[in-house]
């Protein structure tokens, strides 16, 4: 029924910057790892889609973020009318280009 009290003892030294460091070096590590692992690598392909859309240009062969093929008919700032097919012409942002295809692929 009766409780003593509890004390918590008293350490037996100080920390020291040294303790201090070696307990961060783990998470030091798992951030510097988390950066060249996922950051870098989605940081440069941003860097190359940006690049490759500025790049667009009337007749490039393209293929869309919706899997579609077509041929650049028309360039605006943000938008530019890519012809699927002959008489079917679609507008689309920018962005939506994934890849620029070598000339000639479509036929």
């Amino acid at each position: 029924m009766f409780i003593s009290s509890a004390y918590a003892q008293a350490a037996a030294g100080t920390a020291t910057t040294q303790d201090t460091l070696m307990s961060m070096l783990p998470l030091v590590l798992m951030f510097v790892v988390l950066y060249f692992v996922m950051i870098r690598p989605q940081m440069k392909k941003a860097k190359e889609h940006k690049a490759m859309v500025e790049a667009l240009a009337k007749g490039d062969e393209v293929v869309t973020a919706g899997g579609f093929l077509g041929k650049i008919s028309k360039i605006g700032e943000a938008y530019v009318g890519v012809e699927l097919a002959s008489g079917v012409e679609v507008q689309m942002q920018r962005s939506a280009v994934v890849q620029v295809l070598p000339k000639g692929t479509l036929k």
